[in-house]
């Protein structure tokens, strides 16, 4: 194999045996091996964790024609030329595809045209459309553990001609994070540093952009995102700002950022400054827009404004509220007076009888029943003073308390 190849293309192993990780989807695989028929695939995980590899593994051992494509790089009408006398594609990036490009897979799949090994680093739930994803077996993958990372090392060593001490293959397996690729480029980045440098305390000087990264799959990634979420809602803005750049400069994918802070500005800020959800929506928008790393402004931004508003849940427990009588005693009849009487029948048997349309009276209100009467007079919502929330329920309150007087 040609040495200028990059050292992870040069040690992808073309035999299951020499495979390191994945040791849970073991039997899966060689049952797949061993299989005359090859179904869809759809390979979830981290970067590095293999996810190509198996495929083509997968793709190779069959002896049918396979082609591989990155989906950034491939559109439709690439697709459709590309496609011709292929009976394998690898998809690397299927994420990456709008809606209507994996609706072309669609019959070319069902039909067992074609067989379809994709790869996505994101939950397919919401990277994959429904419809593509009811036709893919999928497979989690988890990110190397330490001691696949430390061997993988030694063998990249080897591949480059380099001995590098136990200490040091122990500190590139820590700095990786799990990801093989991430291992390999740091061993190749070695081996052109002089002999006498490649020991620990220079390399551990050397990487310090690499060292701080965490594990964007792992333990840490939850926790630098709790700690953010913990600390918009304590209000301690410094110490927000220092998560969220903590996960910026760790790699962290922008749109997961987005994701928490809008649900922080809905359960915890909520109605004590409703602005709050609008400021966390647009700001998702912004880095979708502007991209990064610039998006790091608006998010700063948008958790200085969260960290900073009033805070009340109560929409957020009022939710919970109203969940838990349903799980407990399940949806009740809607009452006859609030159901739409569509057709003639419907009306015949009471549909929308007596229904009070508030508009039609003083301050568009009217004295009116809305929950089923085994739930009369229940309350799930539990208004708070804090900031507009007080303000917001002024009108709800004094109608409720007229409600209750006259009861």
């Amino acid at each position: 194999m040609p040495l200028d190849r990059p050292l992870p293309e040069r040690l992808r192993p073309s035999d299951l045996a020499d495979f390191l990780g994945q040791t849970h989807l073991a039997e899966r695989l060689q049952s797949l091996l061993q299989s005359s028929h090859l179904p869809s695939l759809l390979f979830f995980g981290p970067p590095g964790c293999g996810k190509s590899t198996l495929a083509l593994l997968l793709a190779k051992h069959t002896g049918r024609s396979f082609l591989r494509l990155s989906a950034p790089e491939a559109g439709l009408q690439h697709l459709r030329r590309s496609l011709s006398g292929v009976e394998i594609l690898v998809l690397d990036e299927v994420h990456r595809f709008s809606k209507a490009q994996q609706d072309f897979f669609l019959p070319l799949v069902e039909s067992g045209e074609l067989v379809l090994l994709a790869t996505t680093t994101e939950n397919p739930s919401f990277s994959v459309t429904r419809q593509l994803l009811s036709r893919l077996h999928v497979l989690r993958l988890r990110p190397l553990g330490y001691a696949e990372l430390t061997e993988l090392a030694r063998r990249g060593a080897k591949a480059t001609n380099q001995a590098i001490s136990d200490d040091v293959a122990e500190l590139l397996a820590a700095a990786s994070h799990g990801d093989a690729r991430t291992l390999l480029n740091l061993v190749e980045y070695l081996a052109v540093l002089p002999a006498d440098k490649r020991n620990l305390e220079y390399v551990r000087a050397a990487l310090p952009e690499v060292l701080i990264r965490h594990d964007k799959d792992g333990d840490s990634h939850y926790e630098l995102a709790s700690a953010l979420i913990k600390s918009i809602r304590g209000s301690d803005v410094d110490a927000a700002l220092y998560w969220l750049a903590c996960l910026l400069e760790g790699g962290e994918d922008p749109r997961f950022v987005c994701r928490r802070l809008i649900l922080s500005a809905a359960e915890d800020v909520g109605l004590a400054d409703p602005n709050a959800l609008q400021l966390a929506v647009a700001c998702q928008q912004a880095v979708e827009f502007v991209g990064m790393p610039e998006g790091f402004i608006p998010l700063a931004e948008t958790v200085i404004y969260l960290a900073l508003a009033r805070k009340s849940n109560s929409s957020y427990a009022g939710y919970l509220n109203a969940q838990r009588e349903v799980k407990l005693h399940g949806a009740q009849p809607v009452p006859l007076h609030l159901r739409n009487p569509s057709t003639q029948l419907q009306k015949e048997w009471g549909y929308g009888k007596e229904y009070k349309y508030p508009h039609n009276y003083p301050n568009a209100w009217v004295e009116q029943s809305y929950l089923p009467p085994e739930l009369l007079n229940r309350r799930f919502y539990q208004p708070r003073e804090h900031g507009d929330e007080g303000r917001l329920t002024w009108w709800w309150r004094k109608i409720s308390n007229s409600k209750t007087s006259e009861e």
